[in-house]
C-alpha cells in the first residue's frame, strides 16, 4: 500500500510579491477572523491587509526577501524521507496561506496512487486558529479532488517524549557552558485573543500543560534555571489577548540573563527570526539585559524527525 505523510503548517511568503497573498489568505480565514458575516470578514481582512502589507514586506526584506519557514520545512522533509527509507511512503507538505497549497499536493498524491494519507500539523498544541484551520483546509481540498484514499490525522503531540527531548536539546545548545542559575527561561507562545479561548479553544490549556511537562524535563536534565516563565507574543489590535505578554515577563527578570524558547512553533519563521531575535532583543537591550538568547525551533533536528516517525507509526 502506498502511503503519504503530509506535514501541515501556516506557511510564509516565498518572496516579497507573496506577502499580500499571505496576509489576504490569513485574514480571510474564518478561524482567524471569527465574525459570522463573510462580507464583514472580507472587509475587515482587506483593511488589515492594506494597512500591514508594507510593514510586513519590510520584515521579510530584513529576513532575506522571504520567510524561512519553507526552506526549513523542505530540509525536514528530506531528513524524514532519509530516515524512513521506504519507497512506499511519500513525504510532502502543505501550507495554509502560501504555496504549496493543498490541491496541488493532493494532485501529486493522486498520480502516485496513494491509498492512505497521514496528516501531521506542525503545531504541537491544538488551536482552532492553526490546527483546525489547516486540517479543514486539507480535508475540503481532498474531498473536492475525488481522491480515493483514507485520511488519518493527529491533532496535537506536545506530550510526545521524543519531541520534548528535541526541545530540551535546543535549549542546551543556547546554554553551552553557562550557569543555568544565572538565567531565567521564558517559554514564549504565540498569543491568541481571549475571546477565542473563552469560546472553547484548548490552546491555552495545552500550552500550560506543555510548560509543566518541560519543567519536569528540565529537572531530569539538571537544567536548573533560576525561574521558568510562560508568556505570549505577537498581540495585534486593541482587544484583550492571553497574558502575560512577553514584554511584561521580560520586565520581571532582573539582574540575570534570559533564554527564550518559542514553545508554539516547531519551525522557525518570522515570529522567531524577526519578532524574537530582532524586535524583542531591542526591547531587552533597552531594559538593560546583557544576555538575551533565543533558541532555535526543532526544525529538522534528528530528535524531531524521530518524534514525527513515532507519531506516524502510532497513527497506523
Amino acid at each position: 500500500m502506498k502511503e503519504a505523510i503530509v506535514l501541515l503548517n501556516m506557511g510564509g511568503p516565498n518572496n516579497l510579491q507573496e506577502v499580500e497573498m499571505f496576509l489576504k489568505n490569513m485574514f480571510n480565514d474564518p478561524n482567524i477572523l471569527t465574525m459570522k458575516s463573510n462580507l464583514m470578514r472580507k472587509f475587515v481582512g482587506g483593511m488589515i491587509t492594506f494597512t500591514r502589507a508594507e510593514s510586513s514586506q519590510e520584515i521579510y526584506r530584513q529576513l532575506g526577501g522571504k520567510s524561512p519557514i519553507v526552506d526549513h520545512t523542505k530540509n525536514l522533509i528530506a531528513a524524514l524521507k532519509e530516515k524512513l527509507d521506504d519507497e512506499n511512503v511519500i513525504v510532502d507538505f502543505v501550507m495554509r496561506y502560501t504555496p504549496p497549497f493543498a490541491p496541488e499536493v493532493i494532485e501529486r498524491l493522486k498520480t502516485k496512487n496513494v491509498e492512505k494519507v497521514y496528516l501531521i500539523p506542525l503545531y504541537p498544541q491544538f488551536s482552532t486558529t492553526t490546527t483546525k484551520s489547516s486540517l479543514e483546509d486539507f480535508e475540503e481540498a481532498f474531498h473536492d479532488s475525488g481522491m480515493d484514499a483514507i485520511l488519518v490525522e493527529v491533532k496535537h503531540y506536545y506530550e510526545n517524549n521524543t519531541y520534548n527531548e528535541a526541545v530540551i536539546e535546543r535549549i542546551k545548545e543556547k546554554m553551552t557552558d553557562s550557569d543555568y542559575n544565572d538565567f531565567d527561561i521564558i517559554f514564549s507562545a504565540h498569543g491568541l485573543p481571549q475571546k477565542i479561548v473563552d469560546a472553547g479553544d484548548p490552546y491555552q490549556r495545552h500550552v500550560e500543560r506543555h510548560v509543566e511537562l518541560l519543567k519536569t524535563k528540565l529537572q531530569e536534565h539538571e537544567m536548573k534555571f533560576h525561574q521558568v516563565h510562560l508568556a505570549y507574543q505577537s498581540k495585534v489590535g486593541p482587544m484583550k489577548w492571553l497574558e502575560p505578554s512577553l514584554e511584561e515577563s521580560l520586565g520581571k527578570v532582573r539582574n540575570r540573563g534570559v533564554v527564550i524558547y518559542p514553545i508554539a512553533f516547531t519551525i522557525d519563521n518570522s515570529e522567531t527570526d524577526f519578532e524574537l531575535e530582532i524586535e524583542y532583543r531591542e526591547i531587552a537591550e533597552e531594559m538593560g539585559f546583557n544576555e538575551y538568547r533565543v533558541c532555535r525551533c526543532v526544525n529538522d533536528s534528528d530528535k524531531f524527525v524521530d518524534a514525527l516517525i513515532e507519531i506516524y507509526q502510532k497513527m497506523k
